[in-house]
């Protein structure tokens, strides 16, 4: 599947993939069976991951709907984030899962789409989640024609910076390239702040900044790599793109780029240091600008672009139909959470969704304005085909992005080498 894919192409949504955590809310699981009561009421459960404590997006277009729908209840389920793969087979294995989940295209971790449905978990889902596909990407969705995963938004994953704080720091323009980038680290290091917070205890995020690293070095250079390293013509511990990834985690670190204390930082650190202007900018999901306004509501916070390896390589953007809902097969209740995903596949709810969220629309974005928007500065690089999905999801399983994720903070604390990291990769892959 080619990455590189033209603007109009993300009118019907952009390439699925998954990704990592983005910044929401903080919460327990309380799974629960939904159930249909007398007088035709009905009753669904919807989980999702949390990482902070504001209100999900999910847990939002859920009120909305109930507000719509007075005969129907939802129950919420929040998971935590760095938990929530794990927790939520371990619920679907029991038969006690969520009547609607929020998964992830794709094979590359625990909640995606492809080993659920394998493993015999997941509802085939009805033609209004077929029509957000994107033609190429059915594979991700499922197989034989059917489709497990309906996508409710278009995700950018590269940097959220605070410009406010930025200025404030003497940071007038964001750097170009990787070398005025590393030059920034020491300067505003020594002023007591850090150009990047890093959560470097949480393995998504640390997994997720070395693959928006990997994104001008590897795939904007070689859009069919991961096909390449399937047919075996490549592999990570002989990619001089990958390579040059990691040794540019270990740079950072060198430079003063994150935060102090690291190593030990959790999400947290990154919602404090971008909230109160102690760090600048972060590798998150691009929604997490609209979350951390909430926190910061004097700052003004966009999405970027990580800067390319040099001023000659091309720029370039992961950008992807992030998660999808999926249906529960072992549901008593999938027609009424098949109703709640036809509703929410209309374009009056995914462009509301997509406004909750700070996201872009999965239909209508020919005509988005991204002039006025946190994603001014990657408008050009969508529009000329500039971005891919994040390399995980082509990945045939989850060990492979857990082998990036451990290493990269295995560079930070000293403990691996790059060619360690590399060669955990390809050993993953098997």
């Amino acid at each position: 599947m080619t990455q590189h894919r033209r603007f109009p192409g993300l009118k019907a949504g952009a390439l699925a993939v998954p990704t990592v955590a983005a910044l929401i809310l903080t919460g327990c699981s309380a799974s629960t069976g939904g159930t249909t009561s007398a007088g035709g009421s009905q009753e669904i459960s919807l989980a999702f991951a949390t990482s902070n404590n504001i209100e999900s997006p999910y847990q939002k277009l859920g009120e909305q709907y109930m507000k719509s729908h007075p005969n129907v209840k939802i129950t919420f389920n929040p998971l935590p984030n760095d938990s929530y793969d794990q927790t939520l087979r371990t619920q679907l294995q029991a038969g006690n899962a969520s009547d609607v989940m929020v998964t992830s295209p794709g094979s590359g971790t625990g909640r995606s789409i492809l080993p659920l449905t394998q493993a015999g978990f997941l509802e085939p889902l009805d033609d209004a989640a077929k029509k957000l596909v994107p033609v190429g990407s059915e594979s991700l969705f499922g197989a034989d024609g059917k489709v497990y995963g309906q996508a409710p938004e278009i995700t950018v994953v590269g940097l959220v910076t605070n410009e406010t704080a930025s200025k404030a720091a003497g940071v007038s323009e964001f750097p170009a390239d990787w070398a005025a980038f590393e030059k920034e680290c020491s300067s505003v290091a020594s002023t007591g702040k850090s150009v990047l917070a890093v959560a470097g205890s949480a393995a998504p995020n640390t997994g997720l900044m070395a693959m928006t690293l990997a994104a001008t070095r590897v795939y904007a250079v070689d859009p069919k790599w991961n096909e390449k390293r399937a047919a075996n013509q490549t592999t990570f511990a002989g990619s001089e793109g990958w390579k040059s990834a990691l040794q540019a985690v270990v740079k950072m670190n060198n430079a003063g780029c994150f935060q102090k204390g690291v190593a030990g930082g959790g999400f947290d650190a990154i919602t404090k240091g971008l909230a109160s202007g102690t760090s600048l900018a972060a590798f998150v999901p691009g929604p997490s600008w609209l979350q951390l306004k909430t926190a910061a509501k004097d700052a003004d916070f966009v999405v970027r672009a990580f800067p390319p390896a040099s001023s000659s390589d091309k720029g370039f953007v992961f950008a992807s139909a992030n998660y999808t809902f999926s249906i529960n097969a072992a549901s008593k209740n999938k027609q009424a959470a098949k109703d709640f995903l036809d509703w929410a596949a209309q374009p009056e709810q995914t462009k509301s969704f997509a406004e909750i969220d700070g996201a872009l629309p999965v239909s209508g974005m020919d005509s988005y304005d991204f002039s006025s928007s946190a994603y001014k500065n990657v408008g050009d690089l969508l529009k000329n085909g500039k971005y891919g999905p994040l390399p995980n999801t082509q990945w045939p399983n989850s060990s492979v992005y857990d082998a990036l994720s451990t290493g990269v903070q295995g560079l930070i604390t000293g403990q691996k080498s790059v060619d360690d990291v590399l060669k955990a990769m390809d050993s993953a892959w098997g």
